[in-house]
């Protein structure tokens, strides 16, 4: 058990230390093409941070468990809003107003409805697969053609545009092997240590599985958020939302057809739906994401976590 107490700590400061470098890396990188911070969070940020999420969702795909797949993705975006977004708030209040964000809250909503769609049609195919993965390419694309990078953003990282091109590149490469390797780390010793004192396997694939795939989102949003890039902060977790359902269900479901089971269709996909209904009307309807908004969806979050708890059947 204290082996497995030291991992946890090893897991925390390598997603902490991977956050970082991903983050000043991504910054330096937006600022050095003339691409939008929220940009950068979208696409490299948010595609890096989801490499978690697509290795496990592919190896469930091969191996069978087309529901560790889909609830994996459908449990981390319920995370990545309430969770990760919650917590980021809570250290720095996340500004709404930021240029281009509308067009991927409204992506983002889409891809939501897009999957409640898929549960009902209880299956995933190839062809669906191959339409999601086409629909994710597009979007990037069109995003990359139309962004702006505003005077505020371009002041604010002047000094790190001027960092060598192969040390961006190390610190996005860099942050995303220690951010896989802290995920690794974490999961695996916080799966052993909830054995040891009893909770169910189910239990475990519900919550630490699918927030565990989301450690690199929230080291990556928290140190967005000490560093006042509210941009990367609420472009991670959306480009990650996106990505998750488009990009990994997509990618697994074209080597593997994903079948969706009744009750996630009827529970978990409705209350990601709600959560990303929830996350579109604060970011429209308020200046920012408060210290109190976050904690609110801290503890929904947590109210979630605690009912899935009480309906699991122990082991």
């Amino acid at each position: 058990m204290l082996m497995e107490i030291l991992f946890l700590i090893i897991g925390l400061a390598l997603l902490f230390a991977g956050g970082e470098a991903l983050v000043r890396g991504a910054v330096a990188l937006a600022a050095k093409i003339g691409m939008s911070p929220l940009i950068i969070g979208l696409t490299v940020v948010g595609f890096g941070t989801s490499t978690p999420e697509l290795v496990v969702s592919i190896k469930a795909a091969f191996e069978g468990s087309a529901d560790i797949a889909v609830g994996n993705v459908v449990g981390s975006n319920t995370a990545n809003i309430l969770f990760i977004l919650g917590v980021a708030a809570l250290i720095s209040p996340i500004p709404t107003m930021i240029a281009g964000i509308r067009r991927d809250l409204y992506v983002m909503l889409a891809v939501a409805v897009l999957m409640l769609g898929l549960g009902y049609m209880g299956i995933i195919d190839r062809l669906a697969g191959g339409v999601m993965v086409a629909l994710l390419v597009a979007y990037v694309a069109y995003a990359a053609v139309n962004s702006k990078t505003s005077p505020e953003d371009q002041d604010e990282t002047q000094q790190q545009a001027n960092m060598p091109v192969w040390q961006q590149a190390a610190y996005i490469i860099g942050g995303l092997v220690l951010l896989i390797l802290g995920a690794d780390y974490l999961i695996g010793s916080a799966t052993t240590i909830a054995r040891a004192i009893g909770v169910s396997e189910a239990v475990i694939g519900l919550t630490i599985v699918a927030v565990g795939t989301s450690l690199p989102e929230l080291a990556t949003s928290v140190i967005a958020a000490f560093r006042k890039h509210s941009e990367i902060a609420i472009g991670n977790v959306v480009g990650s939302n996106i990505y998750n359902i488009l990009g990994i269900l997509g990618v697994a479901s074209l080597l593997k057809p994903l079948s969706i089971a009744p009750t996630m269709t009827s529970f978990d996909i409705p209350v990601m739906l709600a959560v990303t209904l929830l996350l579109v009307v604060a970011m429209l309807a308020f200046r920012s994401i408060s210290r109190s908004i976050g904690a609110g969806f801290v503890l929904i979050y947590v109210a979630y976590c605690v009912w899935l708890y009480t309906q699991t059947p122990a082991a």
